[in-house]
């Protein structure tokens, strides 16, 4: 079986210690598109997770865990962690639990949407070694309300002197076909806006949570803040934004397979490429006319589950539980 090499050689190296799921692709855009009149494709990569199979069932359990082992950094913010860092685990997620949207009712609108920020955060963390700078459950506070701006918002930091700004978008799907695509398009449309990029800046740099972590010192945070500044121009930070687009979605190859075959991750792959192919063609017809796109780095990272309900009620469930 041949896999997609890793060539994006921006990012820090990944150990398979690092991440929970196998990493089935890693790659820049140009190798594994279908279409060759896309243009500009070299700001873009391809991020293909998977989840294994245990017994002939995929494992829920494993991808649940995930959730709740990267919950308290989507729901809590720095100073409420260490606040209870005393308390015990299950203090930690009652209070994470509580700050849940918890959209219920099978035909609700955003339902799941929590997982699919949770996810992400975890992914961001593990293979990208990011700092959860603003973490966006926390920030939404009335509980009932939707998404507002980006899904995450994180820095990553390249070097003693470099960051790169990270506006992350998340679906959970019970499908990827193309209709489905449009939604996630005009999100990250929405977010290089203008308006949009200025308010995540100056949400980062009213947080606290910035001056507490020890991988950034005194002098990269105080250029982060100037960088990021109202009065700095957002042409400046347009080569250091990365957009990660994280598609969930139910698969009817995931759902009906048992193992972890060679046959079914070729599958997996060409679907892959498919969808990223076809999102990004999307993509770029809608936000070719945003000033400077081409310096803008998109990464969409695709993860396929077996049954979006069953992960659904599970969470609620378990989150019910929590708060009582």
């Amino acid at each position: 079986m041949q896999m997609l090499a890793a060539t994006v050689s921006k990012h820090p190296e990944i150990t398979s210690k690092q991440m929970t799921f196998e990493i089935l692709v890693k790659d820049i855009f140009d190798n594994a598109k279908l279409d060759n009149t896309l243009t500009p494709t070299d700001n873009k990569f391809v991020l293909g997770l998977l989840n294994d199979f245990e017994n002939g069932s995929w494992r829920f359990d494993k991808f649940q865990n995930y959730i709740w082992d990267n919950i308290k950094e989507t729901a809590l913010s720095h100073s409420e962690r260490k606040a209870l860092i005393d308390k015990g685990e299950g203090s930690v997620l009652t209070q994470a639990a509580k700050k849940l949207r918890l959209v219920e009712g099978e035909k609700a609108f955003g339902r799941g949407s929590e997982i699919a920020e949770i996810v992400l955060y975890g992914i961001m963390k593990d293979y990208y070694s990011a700092l959860p700078i603003v973490p966006k459950i926390f920030y939404k506070q009335n509980v009932k309300d939707e998404a507002k701006g980006s899904d995450s918002v994180h820095i990553v930091v390249e070097s003693d002197d470099k960051f790169s700004l990270w506006f992350g978008e998340s679906k959970f799907y019970s499908s990827i076909e193309d209709a489905r695509l449009d939604k996630i398009v005009e999100s990250v449309n929405d977010s290089i806006s203008l308006d949009k990029i200025k308010k995540e800046n100056s949400i980062i740099t009213n947080l606290s949570d910035i001056n507490d972590f020890d991988k950034v010192s005194p002098e990269l945070r105080a250029k982060i803040k100037v960088s990021l500044s109202q009065e700095e121009s957002i042409d400046n930070l347009k080569p250091i934004l990365n957009i990660p687009i994280l598609l969930l979605y139910e698969c009817k190859q995931t759902k009906s397979q048992t193992t972890l075959t060679d046959e079914y991750k070729n599958d997996i792959i060409n679907t892959y490429k498919d969808r990223a192919t076809a999102y990004f063609k999307k993509q770029i017809e809608k936000c070719k006319g945003i000033h400077l796109y081409e310096k803008i780095n998109f990464h969409i990272i695709l993860f396929p589950v077996a049954d979006k309900k069953k992960i659904v009620d599970t969470f609620i469930l378990k989150a019910k539980a929590h708060r009582e």
